[in-house]
C-alpha cells in the first residue's frame, strides 16, 4: 500500500522532505505559496552533516558550492579580536564548510524532483483537508507556520530577542570575510565566488520598531567603522535590502509530532543566525524524517523516534544560538565580552551541523 505526504512549505527543508521521503518509498506532494523559487538571496555555509545527509538522497551540494575561507573576528576600528580558522576546522570535521547561495541550493533540490511534485502558488489554509487526504503532513513552512500554529495554538510562536537585521549583497570583490563586534551592534562579510560580497548588519532596536530610511540607519551606525565596510555601504542597491527582527520559537514545543503531523526545520525550531544553522538543522532533519519511516515502519513508531532524534539536539542549538546572539547585543563591559570571544574562539567553534 502506498503512503502519502503532503508537504507544507517549499523551502530547504521542505524540498529536502520531499526527496527524501520519496527515496523511502512513499508518494509526495509539495504545496509552497511563492510563485516561483527565488532568483536572489545571500550564501549559506552548509556544514559537513548536512552536506553527508544530502549526499544520502542523490543530491550533491558539493558541486555547487565553495569552501568557506578562513576570516577574522574584528573591532569597528579594524583591530583584530580572533582568528576564524577554518583550515583547523575543516581538519576537526572532515571537511570544509561550503557556502552555497540559497537561490542555487533550492533550484538543486527542486530539480532533483519529479516535475509536478511540489505546487508552486499554492498556500496552504486549511490543515484538516490535507489530515483527511494524506497520510501524513509535514510542516516544513518557516518561522510563521500554519501548520505549527494549527497543530499546537498560538502559544508556540516566534518571538524577537531585540535585534533588527540587515542582508543583502553588493558588487564587490574580497579576498576574505570578517565578522566585526562593535558595542551593541555587529557587521558581518563574506565574500562570493561571483565578485561580489554578502554582508549582514545587526543592531540592538525595539520589537517592531522600523527606521525611515534603512541605507540612512545603516550609515549612521556603521559608516565610521573601519574598511571595507564603509565601502560595502557604499555599494548598496536600496531595492535589494532585507530587513527583519531576529527571533527564535519561545517557548519551545513539547514535540514536534501532533498525531499525524511532523514538524521540521523553522517550523519546529526556529533559531536566531547567530550561529548559521539554520539551513543545515532543516536539511538534517528531513533526512533523519525519511530514515525514520522507512518502508516497513509503522508511522507512529517513526514519528516517534524522529522527535526522539531530533528535538533535543535541536532545541540546545537554539538556546546556544539565542547566548551567541546576546553577546553581540552587549553594549556594558565591552572588553570583557571581547575577551570571552577571544577565548570561544581559541577554543574551537562547536561541530554542530
Amino acid at each position: 500500500m502506498v503512503r502519502t505526504a503532503a508537504v507544507v512549505g517549499g523551502g530547504i527543508g521542505g524540498l529536502t522532505a520531499a526527496i527524501a521521503l520519496r527515496r523511502a518509498g512513499w508518494q509526495v506532494t509539495g504545496y509552497e505559496r511563492a510563485e516561483e523559487l527565488p532568483a536572489t538571496g545571500t550564501a549559506l555555509g552548509i556544514w559537513p552533516a548536512a552536506l553527508r545527509a544530502l549526499e544520502r538522497i542523490g543530491v550533491d551540494a558539493r558541486a555547487v558550492g565553495r569552501p568557506q575561507p578562513s576570516g577574522a573576528l574584528l573591532r569597528p576600528d579594524g583591530r583584530p579580536l580572533a582568528e576564524i580558522d577554518m583550515d583547523a576546522l575543516t581538519a576537526r570535521v572532515g571537511e570544509p564548510v561550503r557556502l552555497i547561495t540559497r537561490p542555487v541550493l533550492l533550484r538543486l533540490l527542486f530539480d532533483a524532483l519529479p516535475s509536478g511534485t511540489v505546487r508552486l502558488g499554492a498556500p496552504v489554509a486549511d490543515l484538516t483537508a490535507l489530515r483527511a487526504e494524506y497520510d501524513l503532513v509535514v510542516g516544513a513552512d518557516g518561522v510563521h507556520s500554519t501548520v505549527r500554529t494549527a497543530a499546537f495554538g498560538p502559544r508556540y510562536a516566534p518571538r524577537p530577542v531585540g535585534t533588527l537585521a540587515w542582508r543583502g549583497s553588493v558588487p564587490l570583490r574580497l579576498p576574505s570575510g570578517a565578522e566585526v563586534w562593535g558595542s551593541g551592534a555587529k557587521f558581518g562579510y563574506t565574500p562570493q565566488h561571483d565578485g561580489r560580497t554578502n554582508f549582514y548588519a545587526v543592531s540592538r532596536a525595539p520589537a517592531g520598531w522600523r527606521p525611515a530610511d534603512d541605507l540612512a540607519e545603516l550609515k549612521r551606525l556603521f559608516g565610521g567603522w573601519a574598511e571595507p565596510i564603509p565601502t560595502i555601504l557604499a555599494g548598496i542597491d536600496p531595492a535589494g535590502l532585507l530587513r527583519h527582527d531576529i527571533v527564535d520559537l519561545r517557548p519551545p514545543l513539547p514535540s514536534y509530532v501532533a498525531g499525524r503531523v511532523v514538524l521540521l526545520g523553522d517550523a519546529a525550531h526556529a533559531m536566531t543566525p547567530d550561529l548559521g544553522q539554520g539551513g543545515c538543522q532543516a536539511i538534517v532533519d528531513a533526512v533523519t524524517l525519511a530514515d525514520c519511516l522507512a518502508e516497513g515502519v509503522d508511522a507512529a513508531t517513526g514519528l516517534a523516534a524522529y522527535d526522539r532524534l531530533r528535538r533535543r539536539r535541536t532545541q540546545r542549538i537554539v538556546r546556544m544560538s539565542r547566548l551567541a546572539g546576546r553577546l553581540g547585543q552587549v553594549h556594558h563591559l565591552v572588553w570583557l565580552r571581547d575577551a570571552a570571544l577571544r577565548l570561544a574562539v581559541r577554543s574551537g567553534p562547536p561541530a554542530a551541523g
